[in-house]
């Protein structure tokens, strides 16, 4: 395995060709906006490129993506990058190794990949692949800058989750003063909701765990509670951040039954503490203060394993 710096992945990038670029599983904005941003640099640079078209792409991000989507029908590209992807279990079903090239941000990253572009710093794989564009092309188009101003934002909750930081803000002026419209894009991702989405927020605050004197928060989604609400995979984007709006918490869990007897856990905490380890626990991984895993169990053994991880690894919370 190669590890490449972003000038040195846009001069890999410049010396291959036949792209197919790929977001992981229940992809958010970071993976899918930052591979379209990736995908139209490439075709200026005279590249066949195209985007994984991922089936759990919800409406929110389907705009975003559609213009760089694989044709339905047409043979695989010879060349697959990973965007935002830190392991193998992250795959989308029908993509499996090897994968020449992996561009990522987690410090968790698996090595999977034969060359990786990692930028654990970053606070999203938007800035890295702002980047590595810049590198390659020399400019970032108005329309690359608004997606890039899209994964960047996503992945920080609108630059108020901690991962923010100075690097975060520069690059993100740096987008809007790009073309970046970012009084739109914040509408559309942060401030309109809709209804069933409202009541699905309504019930998770309502049914909030406390645990270990409220200094750890949960919320578990089941099927049945989406069903309840009028509620589908489109209403469940960016869901982690509700579990640590209670005053007083110091590690959340957001706990959604994705299938029977599967359940993906995203974690939260402040500075004091490492949810990517507990995480790591059970196979997952991502950053110190934003990780996530897959446990395959329902909601309420999920909740049951992490909070076990919790006494082992935090026995003072």
């Amino acid at each position: 395995m190669t590890n490449l710096t972003a000038s040195e992945c846009a001069a890999w990038l410049a010396a291959h060709d036949d792209y197919l670029i790929i977001s992981h599983r229940r992809p958010d904005g970071d993976t899918l906006c930052s591979g379209a941003a990736l995908c139209s640099a490439l075709r200026r640079a005279g590249k066949q490129a195209w985007c994984f078209v991922n089936p759990e792409t919800t409406d929110t991000y389907r705009p975003f993506v559609e213009p760089y989507l694989l044709p339905e029908g047409a043979a695989d590209p010879a060349v697959h990058v990973t965007v935002d992807i830190a392991g193998e279990g992250l795959f989308p079903a029908g993509i499996s190794l090897p994968v020449p090239l992996a561009i990522d941000h987690h410090p968790s990253n698996s090595r999977f990949a034969e060359n990786l572009c990692l930028a654990a710093e970053r606070s999203s794989c938007g800035e890295l692949v702002m980047e590595i564009i810049e590198a390659l092309c020399g400019s970032v188009t108005e329309s690359e800058a608004g997606l890039l101003y899209a994964a960047v934002s996503t992945d920080t909750g609108c630059f108020m989750y901690s991962n923010t930081n100075p690097a975060t803000l520069r690059c993100a002026a740096k987008l809007i003063e790009l073309g970046a419209d970012n009084s739109t894009l914040n509408v559309v991702l942060f401030r309109s909701m809709t209804r069933s989405r409202l009541a699905l927020e309504g019930r998770m605050l309502t049914e909030m765990r406390y645990f270990r004197g409220g200094q750890i928060t949960a919320v578990l989604v089941t099927r049945k509670m989406l069903e309840e609400c009028g509620a589908d995979d489109n209403d469940c984007d960016d869901l982690a951040g509700i579990a640590g709006r209670c005053k007083g918490s110091m590690m959340n869990f957001t706990i959604r039954e994705v299938a029977e007897g599967e359940s993906k856990v995203s974690a939260r905490c402040g500075p004091k503490h490492n949810v990517s380890e507990l995480c790591a626990m059970y196979g997952g991984g991502g950053h110190a203060m934003a990780a996530g895993v897959t446990l395959h169990c329902p909601p309420e053994q999920a909740l049951d394993l992490m909070l076990k991880a919790v006494d082992e690894k935090y026995p003072e919370l």
